[in-house]
């Protein structure tokens, strides 16, 4: 039988540590385990913590994406809106997720993600159903603004709580996972559309308010099962209003607690409640190596902000009615599921991370050309596989490129703030990308898909630049000329 052995820290480790420190160490020191016992405790937060955060970044996309389903239903014209403004809504609700995504991270660290990510999707679950009473143009910006402040750091948060239970080199295949769940709500928003808005008139209610009401109902009862079933993390399983539903024993916690230390020695204090100091904030912030992420982040994922929004309606004018039309804008968020599988599938066995995130950008930029140039020549069911195959494209490199920033981060609290700084950049270019399509383009955008081909083409080229610095940096390392400033070792990336 295979054992796990605790290799014990050195005096230098554990010199200032309290007796209570002490005692957890010794504690941790003799602990040993086997392989069926750490499958066990593994399989355990495999279905205790992932599932949980996923369903959040489901209806967190849900109640993000059902604005282009209800303008299919006549909600701009009911409440007196033009595109002009529907798009300036979604640029308010990017601004908000910008503004709060770090303070609602660091919010995080104090609350813990028992108490914080329950109460954040309860509160954005409230203000999305609320938008069945919006009545004009106020109301309406008011409510993507709040939106967004209510939606701020849920995903660096969950990404930050699943690096307190997983080892790095576990961590990227469940973040891609965590990712379905976004695409899944891409998917899952225009089917749920199509069958709610045959509601049109029940109860004196349109079929877009019926969508907000129901939506945001739904995220509110996710919230409440979040209370009772959301664990912590190794140190503190439980969940906040219940024992849950799969309990942990306290050699379990001790085996994932220390298998966290052994792969990060950050990690001695425990993975809840982890500060993340300003000067650390500011460091990650400064990490100039690390800023091509940001701006091919921000290139290319703010082509995805239009294709979100205007699919349905794109469709539509195709001369399908609003039912059909959401039923066939799903086809195309679906594949992005097999897109992204296949992307993050070649990444993990090749661990060539940029090479992945750039193939990925370039399958994206060749059907946003082919269908600049055949969409003007071809009927309308051609014309749908077209927008199809953009759509299932446009965040393909997404979950690969977030893995490839982890991968490249010392610490979890480096982890957390990188990340935010991702999604930071992901959620800007959505806020820049809500004026790509513009009402004097309608209804097939030719101009709005020229602007995507170049922020894609900028955005491959910046992960390009990534690639290439991570690489002279490597080499650097290895010839001896690259020294760090206080000794220690520098940093080998991962190109």
């Amino acid at each position: 039988m295979a054992v796990s052995t605790l290799p014990g820290f050195t005096e230098k480790d554990t010199g200032n540590d309290s007796p209570s420190d002490q005692n957890s160490v010794e504690l941790a020191e003799s602990l040993e385990w086997d392989e069926k016992e750490e499958a066990k405790a593994k399989r355990k937060v495999n279905f205790s913590v992932l599932p949980w955060l996923f369903l959040g970044l489901l209806v967190f996309q849900l109640d993000r994406m059902n604005i282009a389903s209800a303008l299919t239903g006549g909600f701009a014209v009911a409440i007196g809106v033009s595109q002009d403004t529907v798009n300036l809504g979604n640029q308010l609700m990017s601004m908000g997720i910008v503004l709060l995504e770090i303070p609602s991270n660091m919010l995080l660290q104090r609350l813990g993600p028992r108490a914080w990510i329950s109460s954040q999707v309860f509160i954005f679950g409230l203000v999305a159903m609320l938008q069945f009473l919006l009545v004009n143009r106020p109301g309406f910006l008011a409510s993507r603004l709040i939106l967004g402040f209510a939606e701020a750091g849920y995903i660096p948060g969950a990404i930050y709580t699943l690096s307190t239970w997983y080892p790095k080199r576990e961590l990227a295949r469940r973040v891609a996972i965590f990712f379905f769940g976004m695409f899944d709500g891409n998917a899952l928003s225009p089917i749920l559309a199509s069958g709610i808005l045959h509601m049109d008139g029940v109860q004196g209610m349109r079929g877009w308010q019926w969508l907000f009401l129901l939506e945001g109902l739904f995220t509110i009862c996710v919230s409440f099962l979040l209370f009772f079933v959301l664990p912590g993390s190794p140190d503190q399983p439980r969940p906040l209003l219940s024992r849950g539903l799969i309990h942990f024993t306290e050699k379990e916690q001790r085996i994932l607690q220390r298998r966290l230390e052994l792969d990060d020695e950050y990690r001695k204090g425990g993975a809840q409640g982890m500060r993340i100091p300003l000067k650390l904030v500011w460091r990650i912030v400064c990490h100039y190596r690390r800023w091509p992420h940001y701006v091919s982040t921000f290139a290319v994922f703010s082509t995805w902000s239009p294709l979100t929004t205007y699919t349905p309606s794109i469709i539509m004018s195709l001369g399908f009615d609003c039912i059909a039309a959401n039923a066939l804008a799903a086809v195309g968020a679906s594949l992005a599921l097999v897109v992204v599988f296949f992307f993050a599938f070649i990444s993990d066995r090749t661990n060539k991370r940029g090479l992945s995130v750039i193939l990925a950008h370039l399958a994206y930029l060749v059907v946003l050309i082919v269908a600049r140039t055949v969409h003007p020549h071809v009927g309308r069911w051609s014309r749908w596989g077209l927008w199809t195959a953009v759509n299932s494209l446009a965040v393909g490199y997404h979950p690969v490129h977030n893995s490839w920033v982890q991968l490249n981060c010392r610490e979890p609290g480096e982890r957390s703030i990188a990340i935010a700084m991702l999604v930071m950049s992901a959620i800007s270019g959505l806020m820049v990308g809500t004026r790509y399509f513009r009402g004097s383009d309608v209804p097939f955008y030719n101009t709005g898909l020229r602007t995507l081909i170049i922020m894609v083409s900028l955005g491959m080229f910046f992960a390009i630049v990534q690639k290439v610095v991570y690489i002279v940096h490597n080499r650097r390392v290895r010839s001896g000329k690259h020294k760090t400033k206080d000794g220690s070792p520098p940093y080998i990336y991962v190109p």
